[in-house]
C-alpha cells in the first residue's frame, strides 16, 4: 500500500493513477508551515531525498508539482510542453501592474503568443548576432565606470545590462551613466511606502506600482515613435522600430491588440535584461573575490590567446574556454532564478504512472538540479574546472541548458543574455582584478554573502576592491 499526499490509501485507486509523492499536508494550510518562505527550494531539495525528482504538495488549497531533476523537467516542460506551458493565477500581478510589462505571468493564449513571437523575432539566435558590436562597446563603458568609481560597482553593472537593452529595444543610445530615460525604464519597478506614511495600503501601494510599471513600458516607447516621425533613428537596428513599420501595414482593427503586445514584449526585454544579467554579474564578482586563483587563470588564458595590446571580442570566445568554463559555472553556482517561474498544467496529465492534474502549479527547482553532488562533486564550491575535460575541451554539460528555463516558457532573451553576461566578464577579466576589500588599517574586511530572496535571488552588495590591471592602467585609453 503506498500512502498519497493526502494521507489516504490509494490501493484501490481504479480511475487513475496515483499523484506523486510528497509530504503529508495538514488540512486547510496543506504543506505551507513545512515550507521556508524565503528559501522554498532548500526545502524541495531537502524533499528529493525523500520523496524523489518529482513530488507532490499543496500551498493551502492549491496543487503543486516540484521537478528535481533536469530529466524530468525536459520531459515534462519541454517533450509535452502543450500541457505545461500555461501559468498560475498570481494575485499580484494584475493589481500591481506586472502584466502590463511583461508577458512571463500571461496565461499560455492567444495574447501570449502575439507577444512572444514579437520578442522571439528579435532574440532568435541568429538575430541576437547584430547586437555584438553594442555590446562591447556597453562593457567597456562598463569598464571606464569600474575604474573611475568602483565603489559604486553594483550600479555600472545595471547601468551596463539596461543600457544594453534600451539600444536594441528602443535605438535608444543612453550615456555612460545617470541617464535620466534609462533610470525611468528601469529602476523604479518596485515602489514602496515608509511604514510612517499615514493611511498607506496595499491598494495605494498597487496603484503606484501600477503607475510607475506604465510609466516604464510608455516612456521609451514614445520615444521610439518620436525618432521615427522625425526620422532621427540613428540608423542601428531596432525592435520597436521594425515592428511598428510592420503594425502600419495592419488593418486598423489590428493596430490597438499589435501595439499593446509590442510595448509588453518591448519593456519585457528591457525588464528582463536588467534584472538578470546585472544579478549574473553580482554572483561573477562574488566569486573572482573568494576565489583568487580561478581569476588569475582566467586572465592568464586571455593573455595568452588575446595579449595585451588589444580587448577580446567575440571572435575569441571560442578560444577561450576556461572563460567559458567562468560562464557555466557562474550560471551554476548561485542560479539567479533558483526557482525558475511557475508554470501551470492545461489538462490532466500522467507521468510514469503518477497523475498529475489540470491546474497544478508546477515548479522546475533549479537549485536542486545546480547542487545535484552527484553531477557536480563539491557543489557549493565554485569551480569552473568541473566543466572542462581531461583533454582541456569544454563538456556537453552547459547550466544554460536549465538556468533559462524549459518548453515554450524559456527565457526567449537566452541567447542576448548569455552574450551580454560573456562580453562583460571576458572585459572584466582582461581589464580589472577583484579582491577582498581592506580597511584603514589594511586588514581584510572579511564578509558572509548575502542574498535577496524571492523571484530572483541576487547577491547583496558587498566590500570589494576593484583595481585596473598594470597595462590597462597604462594605456586605458588605446585599449578602450
Amino acid at each position: 500500500m503506498f500512502p498519497s499526499p493526502s494521507g489516504g490509501s490509494v490501493e484501490n485507486r481504479q480511475s487513475k493513477p496515483r499523484l506523486p509523492p510528497g509530504p503529508v499536508p495538514l488540512p486547510l494550510l496543506g504543506n505551507v508551515l513545512s515550507i521556508d518562505t524565503k528559501e522554498p527550494w532548500l526545502t524541495y531539495t531537502k524533499w528529493r531525498a525523500a520523496y524523489g525528482d518529482l513530488l507532490f504538495m499543496r500551498i493551502l488549497d492549491q496543487e503543486a508539482v516540484v521537478i528535481n531533476s533536469q530529466h524530468v523537467a525536459e520531459a515534462l516542460m519541454d517533450k509535452r510542453s502543450r500541457i505545461y506551458s500555461d501559468r498560475p493565477y498570481l494575485a499580484t500581478v494584475e493589481p500591481f501592474g506586472w502584466s502590463t510589462i511583461t508577458f512571463a505571468f500571461t496565461g499560455y493564449g492567444d495574447e501570449w503568443r502575439l507577444s512572444r513571437r514579437l520578442f522571439h523575432q528579435t532574440f532568435r539566435p541568429n538575430s541576437t548576432l547584430k547586437f555584438r558590436p553594442v555590446q562591447m562597446r556597453r562593457a567597456r563603458e562598463m569598464i571606464v565606470n569600474l575604474i573611475d568609481d568602483p565603489q559604486h560597482y553594483h550600479d555600472h553593472f545595471a547601468t551596463f545590462s539596461s543600457s544594453v537593452g534600451m539600444s536594441v529595444i528602443y535605438d535608444y543610445q543612453p550615456s555612460a551613466r545617470d541617464d535620466p530615460l534609462r533610470e525611468q525604464s528601469c529602476f523604479n519597478s518596485s515602489p514602496s511606502l515608509p511604514d510612517w506614511c499615514w493611511g498607506s495600503s496595499i491598494k495605494r501601494d498597487a496603484q503606484i506600482s501600477t503607475d510607475r510599471m506604465n510609466e516604464m513600458r510608455d516612456l521609451p516607447f514614445q520615444s521610439a515613435q518620436q525618432h521615427m516621425a522625425e526620422n532621427s533613428f540613428l540608423g542601428q537596428f531596432s525592435m520597436v522600430a521594425e515592428n511598428l513599420q510592420r503594425m502600419e501595414k495592419q488593418d486598423e482593427a489590428s493596430k490597438p491588440i499589435f501595439e499593446v503586445a509590442l510595448k509588453r514584449a518591448a519593456a519585457a526585454a528591457i525588464l528582463g535584461s536588467y534584472e538578470t544579467t546585472s544579478s549574473t554579474l553580482m554572483v561573477f564578482v562574488l566569486a573572482m573575490v573568494l576565489y583568487p586563483d580561478v581569476q588569475r587563470h582566467a586572465q592568464a588564458e586571455i593573455d595568452s590567446v588575446v595579449g595585451r595590446d588589444r580587448l577580446p571580442t567575440f571572435e575569441d570566445r571560442a578560444s577561450l574556454p576556461y572563460v567559458e568554463s567562468i560562464l557555466r559555472e557562474t550560471f551554476r553556482w548561485h542560479p539567479i532564478l533558483p526557482l525558475g517561474v511557475p508554470h501551470a498544467t492545461s489538462s490532466d496529465d500522467t507521468y510514469n504512472g503518477f497523475f498529475i492534474p489540470k491546474g497544478t502549479t508546477v515548479m522546475c527547482n533549479v537549485w536542486a538540479i545546480s547542487r545535484d553532488e552527484k553531477r557536480y562533486p563539491d557543489a557549493s564550491r565554485f569551480m569552473p574546472e568541473r566543466f572542462i575535460d581531461v583533454d582541456g575541451a569544454l563538456t556537453d554539460d552547459d547550466p544554460a541548458g536549465y538556468i533559462f528555463g524549459l518548453g515554450r516558457r524559456a527565457c526567449p532573451g537566452r541567447y542576448a543574455g548569455d552574450a551580454s553576461v560573456w562580453s562583460a566578464i571576458v572585459t572584466m577579466l582582461a581589464t580589472v582584478n577583484f579582491s577582498f576589500a581592506k580597511d584603514d588599517q589594511g586588514k581584510v574586511i572579511d564578509f558572509t554573502p548575502q542574498f535577496n530572496t524571492g523571484l530572483i535571488r541576487s547577491v547583496k552588495i558587498f566590500p570589494c576592491n576593484i583595481s585596473p590591471r598594470s597595462h590597462v592602467h597604462s594605456g586605458l585609453v588605446d585599449l578602450l
